[in-house]
């Protein structure tokens, strides 16, 4: 992941946006940002150039991941938030592929795609955001060899996937809920969706019982009920933050672990014992890969098993966390439909299944994590190549 940017050069292409150039070199106002650049180019990494390609690079690599384990991701969501219809499938390893039958059966291939569309629409911002924060974090945080810490790598991580989260998180409980609809025969649109999440309130607290009190009192209590009842929002634009203190609390081991394992597994693969086997051969590499100040790139297998222990670390790390997330994003359609704090969902994952409450469906999470990470950071290398930076 660690790539380090020289200052831009000037270029005879026409222009087709313009940004101030940071080399401070004559005859570099301008730069251009076509998507591909001419060979040999190279760009900051502090320039807006480089910020839009790591952003469209990230955001296609996140949507190619998700898009690969989008039926794992729908079965994981209906384990998670105690969906009653699927319960009786967690607990073992064949239990998700047996509720992909039945979500096949029942409602055909697009089943297994449920909310998958609202997936993509927040998974693409997602990924774009947190890749070129990591980037340009890293490029602050780590600004040579002798400060390539794994406190620093791990703190890049967790504020770059901190920023993708403030940045997309309403999407995300929009798609959790399409994905946790299983009763409906008729497809539900994302509208219909953001419509009920909006609609949604707790329900009406229970009438003061002031009877016994003397009149004076009993008529201020009851206008104070009243008037907090009026001014206290019981629906609106705050359904769509459900959980996102939990999600937060999680991106932090989460993010932080996964790009700190990843640099630090691509580290590991370039020693010189390993490296015949697992860097490509100079052969093979094309000019861009020939870059100087890059690491040499890694084979195809190194790579995807670099995200690979990036996925499995961090999945292991966050779990407990992600599970109480999802709990209160369905707050709304399971129970009396009160929100629910942090406490109160972990006090109930602990009182209906034990400390095993907090990883149900970690096996599924590694069967879709896993190979989710191993692909989003193989094709966002794949195209940082192909985008020169």
């Amino acid at each position: 992941m660690s790539s380090h940017a020289s200052t831009a050069s000037p270029t005879n292409k026409p222009l087709e946006m313009t940004t101030p150039s940071r080399s401070g070199a004559a005859g570099t106002d301008n730069e251009s940002i076509s998507l591909l650049p001419p060979e040999g180019r190279k760009i900051a990494k502090q320039s807006w150039e480089y910020v839009g390609r790591s952003g469209v690079a990230g955001g296609v690599a996140a949507c190619a991941a998700k898009t690969v384990v989008a039926p794992l991701d729908r079965v994981k969501i209906l384990f998670q938030a105690s969906n009653p219809q699927f319960q009786k499938y967690t607990g073992s390893w064949n239990g998700a592929f047996r509720a992909i039958r039945d979500i096949y059966l029942q409602d055909g291939g697009w089943g297994l795609f449920r909310g998958h569309s609202a997936t993509l629409l927040r998974i693409f911002p997602y990924g774009g955001i947190k890749f070129l924060a990591y980037e340009q974090v890293r490029a602050v945080v780590i600004r040579g060899k002798e400060q390539e810490t794994p406190l620093r790598r791990f703190m890049a991580g967790s504020l770059a996937g901190c920023m993708s989260v403030f940045a997309t998180y309403p999407l995300e409980v929009v798609r959790v809920r399409l994905a946790w609809e299983t009763k409906s025969h008729k497809r539900i649109s994302v509208r219909d969706i953001c419509k009920t999440i909006y609609n949604e309130h707790p329900p009406a607290p229970r009438p003061i019982q002031a009877s016994n009190l003397p009149r004076p009192a009993a008529a201020t209590i009851q206008a104070t009920s009243a008037a907090i009842s009026t001014v206290t929002p019981i629906s609106g634009l705050s359904n769509f933050f459900r959980g996102f203190t939990p999600t937060l609390l999680g991106m932090i081991p989460y993010a932080g672990a996964s790009f700190l394992t990843h640099d630090a597994a691509g580290d590991l693969m370039r020693i010189p014992s390993l490296a015949p086997y697992t860097i490509l051969p100079r052969a093979e590499r094309s000019t861009k890969q020939l870059a100087p100040g890059k690491p040499p790139p890694l084979r195809a297998w190194a790579e995807l098993t670099t995200g690979a222990m990036a996925g499995f670390v961090s999945q292991t790390l966050s779990y407990p966390l992600e599970v109480i997330r999802r709990r209160m994003q369905v707050g709304g359609v399971v129970g009396d439909g009160h929100r629910l704090s942090i406490p109160e969902v972990a006090r109930n994952v602990m009182r209906e299944r034990g400390l095993k409450g907090f990883y149900v469906g970690l096996s599924i999470g590694y069967v879709k994590v896993v190979p989710m990470v191993a692909i989003s950071f193989y094709v966002y290398e794949r195209l940082k190549l192909a985008f020169g930076i």
